[in-house]
């Protein structure tokens, strides 16, 4: 099998043309490194050729529930495999032990977390004494965010991860069920790309003020997904330190998963969510699962 593999990798945040890619034939494996609407909306057709497909790109699973069907159809047809544990939690085993509960028979009644790397270390490090903007700034210095730190700021990738969890349960979620409550306001977002830093202070006063309420009641500032039998959100959260969530440090993911099993003490599951080499080693991680099968 080793000798059959041959990986077509984007790298980037930007699109990657798919005429720039190897053609890739039954038996290849296509490993997706990008954020490109164009190269997920090409995973059915290489699955449903057989070429294997091992992604960190949401936009696959993370979109359109008919594309996400589409793809679960053609991979349990047994035409080809999907890695996907990228996509959530940076190679964490979140996908993996939601799928394997669900196979096992157990009833998943929510599943909330924190779900966001980059937002995870903002509201760990913002503690008042600087404004929130200051610690964007540093967010993106680091390379915690993308390069226009709005697509984080504003609740959209959590609303893809929350997805690719809740359909992983078996949850026929549609991305418009997802209520998601945006950090931007209006006048930040109107911005034309590239130029987000120039109105970033527009985040301070709503922040600063978040922050007070929630240091006077004793909670903590998290920015969380949530998914149940009322619906699924998206949005900032005061939560009390004692929290399943309220823990973690840097850019530590973490996710509890009540269940029939985990009724009454949620399956917690926490770990590094954002970072190059932890997402390298989850695209490898399934790359190697496919070859070594």
């Amino acid at each position: 099998m080793l000798s059959r593999a041959r990986a077509a990798v984007g790298h980037g945040r930007q699109a990657t043309p798919l005429d720039a890619w190897p053609a890739a034939s039954a038996g290849d494996i296509v490993v997706d490194a990008t954020a490109s609407e164009e190269v997920a909306a090409a995973h059915a057709r290489w699955l449903a050729q057989g070429v294997h497909v091992v992604t960190a790109n949401k936009l696959g699973n993370g979109t359109a529930l008919a594309r996400a069907r589409q793809i679960g159809g053609i991979v349990a047809s047994g035409v080809a495999r999907y890695g996907d544990a990228a996509t959530v939690g940076a190679g964490l085993p979140l996908l993996s032990s939601i799928r394997a509960l669900a196979a096992g028979g157990d009833h998943i009644h929510s599943i909330e977390g924190v779900l966001s790397g980059s937002l995870a270390w903002l509201f760990q490090r913002f503690d008042g004494s600087q404004p929130f903007s200051a610690c964007v700034r540093e967010a993106m210095a680091a390379g915690y965010t993308e390069p226009d730190p709005r697509i984080d700021l504003s609740g959209e990738d959590v609303r893809r991860k929350l997805l690719i969890l809740a359909r992983a349960a078996g949850m026929a979620l549609e991305a418009e069920q997802v209520q998601v409550e945006s950090l931007v306001p209006p006048a930040l977002a109107a911005l034309p790309a590239g130029a987000p830093d120039t109105g970033l202070a527009q985040l301070d006063a709503p922040l600063q003020d978040a922050l007070r309420q929630a240091n006077g009641q004793g909670l903590k500032l998290c920015f969380v997904g949530r998914v149940d039998a009322q619906g699924a959100r998206v949005g900032l959260r005061a939560l009390p330190a004692d929290h399943p969530l309220a823990g973690g440090r840097g850019t530590d993911n973490r996710v509890a998963i009540h269940s029939d099993r985990y009724r009454e003490q949620p399956l917690l599951i926490q770990g590094p969510g954002a970072g190059a080499e932890v997402t390298a080693a989850a695209l490898l991680d399934d790359v190697l699962g496919i070859v070594n099968r």
